[in-house]
């Protein structure tokens, strides 16, 4: 079974992400790819919440502070978080982790279009 098969959403939102960088190229602002990214989810059928607020919570209470997804697709299936930059750091890793256990949702994906080619990770939270 290919990792394809075994995780076919997430391949189809990074297959979406490789369309948009192939109309786009790098360059733009964050803003622009995620205004395409929408659009693409909305002609391939995937469905997605666009800056989804996701609340944090210390020892079951909700703290007023909340993060802001970029996407959060398949009804809370995945988090989707777009970068445009020309070197990924730590930084936006954690960001992305951090979002997965304040969502407790499983899967993520980190999509950056500022290089020449899509550069994407994939994160499983346990």
């Amino acid at each position: 079974m290919t990792n394809e098969e075994k995780d076919p959403k997430t391949y189809k939102i990074i297959g979406v992400a490789m369309e948009v960088h192939r109309q786009l190229g790098p360059g733009f602002l964050e803003a622009v790819y995620k205004e395409a990214m929408a659009i693409e989810f909305e002609l391939q059928g995937i469905p997605f919440e666009k800056e989804k607020d996701l609340p944090i919570y210390y020892k079951e209470r909700l703290l007023d502070t909340s993060y802001r997804a970029d996407f959060v697709c398949y009804d809370g299936e995945v988090i989707v978080e777009i970068k445009a930059l020309s070197i990924l750091s730590g930084t936006e890793e954690s960001q992305v982790i951090n979002y997965l256990k304040a969502a407790k949702i499983e899967k993520g994906l980190l999509l950056n279009f500022g290089k020449k080619s899509l550069e994407y990770k994939r994160y499983i939270s346990s």
